[in-house]
């Protein structure tokens, strides 16, 4: 049962309706580094309450200042209940799925005996209601829906408690941009094209190992996440995910391999955009602001990364390399078959990756950008296949929802940091990464002032390095749990699975970052 959106499946009107929302929707976005301000007298100029207004400084232990902000603002603590009871709902999302899949399986069996003639109305409304009730659990199962369901609460929650004004300038002062263009790169790198393109090279790679499932397996792994320092982490996560659930995942490996996978992806996703300083979202949210530049990245973080993936993979494969092994011997041919493409197409699909890239803090330029994409789609369609925004527009609210949860928790964010040393401070970013989004972290250590070089480094280490402990760690990680997700069966991915098999690939990114 899925919640499918057909129009955006099938009708490119339907989809051109959606962009052009999107498009309308970021015509009203404030640009880069500025913050909407709201009219006159609109009561939301001071939501959240900014950290100067707390005058706490003289306060140095941390649950005493938190306390006190507590206190000057009781909407923090309100904020902040809903936004830990969004966390726990997404660490419960695969029991709803399971219970939504029993009651389809009990809805199916009753609609067997409604085409009896003689079954009663009784039979009838049973139905109906576990209809109802599949489809519901399957909505709070969906993990990239939970944190816009927890909107909900809170708008009331601030409407309650600050009015109407400050709840419409809290929301027109909320940059979508970064929703919008991972909604636009996801779409734009699962293009036939773009696919065909990763897995030739790939491909390459494999065959220097015989194109067997480990070899394959290898190439995703270790080449795949690199390739998010140039085309984006969202992108590298989208062309990662495919090609695994292709290669690996279609071969029914058992779920301990099926876990560890999916946390070395999401790690090795987080650490492999490291080489360059304009594709991780963590590392773009601090870049401008410390004077991080491309060589900077590479000397503290790119070449440590590259060498922490290259750890990590040996290890997991050494593992697993009996089950690689059974899996290499289902693998059909990795010799591509299908009609190929033009290289012209493929070098228009690439360059509109790069304009989305280089527009990416700019919501028009990308949507514009994007109609003009899907408009080349249709104009070369017999190259190309259907191009579903289904999960690109999930992942793309899944994004939106956390930035809108974020904002509110920096009251309580921004003392924690600036009140540890160099491993502490690693350390702290890596939990506060498992709860949050990673970019979110670092943007608020940005914010702290007279922060040290070694502890910005540590922030960003530990933000980085805890990138794939949970789903909501790192943006593209619900692009490849959307893409993923059918593939763990009934019972679906498991947050606790995922958390400890991301343990060691995290220490280890951890320990590269901190002690190389």
């Amino acid at each position: 049962m899925k919640f499918a959106l057909p129009c955006l499946a099938r009708k490119v009107q339907c989809r051109t309706a959606v962009l052009l929302t999107l498009l309308f929707v970021s015509l009203g976005q404030v640009e880069p580094g500025m913050a909407a301000s709201p009219g006159p007298g609109s009561g939301g100029a001071d939501f959240p309450k900014p950290l100067a207004e707390y005058h706490d400084r003289q306060i140095t232990n941390i649950p005493e200042k938190l306390v006190h902000r507590v206190l000057a603002e009781p909407f923090n603590l309100v904020g902040t209940l809903i936004f830990l009871a969004a966390v726990i709902h997404t660490f419960l999302a695969s029991r709803f799925m399971q219970v939504s899949h029993r009651l389809q399986d009990k809805f199916l069996a009753l609609e067997e005996q409604e085409k009896n003639a003689t079954a009663d109305k009784q039979v009838y409304r049973i139905r109906d209601r576990l209809e109802f009730r599949a489809e519901l659990f399957h909505f709070l199962g969906e993990v990239e829906i939970v944190f816009g369901i927890w909107l909900v609460p809170l708008a009331l929650a601030i409407l309650v408690m600050k009015g109407w004004s400050t709840l419409t300038a809290y929301a027109a002062a909320t940059d979508a941009a970064e929703p919008i263009f991972v909604v636009a790169v996801m779409a734009i790198a699962s293009s036939r094209p773009i696919l065909r393109f990763a897995e030739t090279w790939l491909a390459r790679v494999a065959s220097l190992a015989g194109s067997t499932a480990g070899a394959w397996w290898l190439a995703i792994l270790t080449v795949g996440p690199l390739l998010g320092s140039f085309i984006t982490e969202a992108a590298a996560m989208t062309i990662c995910a495919l090609l695994l659930r292709r290669k690996f995942y279609d071969l029914h490996p058992g779920s301990a391999a099926r876990h560890a996978t999916l946390a070395l992806l999401f790690v090795n996703i987080s650490v492999g955009g490291t080489l360059t300083h304009f594709a991780a979202p963590p590392v773009v949210m601090v870049s401008h602001r410390w004077y991080w530049n491309l060589s900077h990245m590479f000397v503290n973080f790119g070449w440590k990364a590259v060498l922490g993936i290259l750890l990590v993979n040996a290890i997991y494969y050494l593992l697993f390399r009996r089950e690689l092994s059974a899996l290499g011997s289902k693998t059909a041919s990795s010799v591509i078959t299908e009609r190929p493409i033009p290289n012209g197409i493929t070098v228009i699909h690439l360059l509109f990756i790069v304009w989305v890239v280089l527009v990416s803090h700019y919501p028009v330029l990308v949507v514009i950008g994007f109609l003009f994409f899907l408009a080349f789609v249709e104009a070369t369609r017999r190259h190309q296949v259907v191009t579903s925004l289904r999960s690109p527009m999930l992942v793309g609210f899944f994004l939106l929802a956390l930035i809108i949860h974020g904002r509110c928790q920096q009251w309580w964010i921004e003392p924690v940091l600036a009140n540890l040393s160099r491993w502490p401070m690693a350390i702290g970013s890596i939990l506060l990464t498992a709860v949050n989004d990673n970019a979110s972290i670092t943007y608020l250590a940005s914010l702290v002032p007279g922060l040290s070089d070694s502890l910005k480094h540590a922030v960003v280490a530990g933000a980085i390095a805890g990138g794939g402990l949970t789903v909501i760690a790192n943006a593209p990680n619900p692009a490849g749990q959307a893409i993923l997700a059918s593939r763990f069966g009934d019972e679906g991915i498991s947050p606790l699975k995922l958390f400890l098999w991301a343990l060691f690939p995290t220490a280890v990114m951890v320990a590269a970052f901190m002690l190389l």
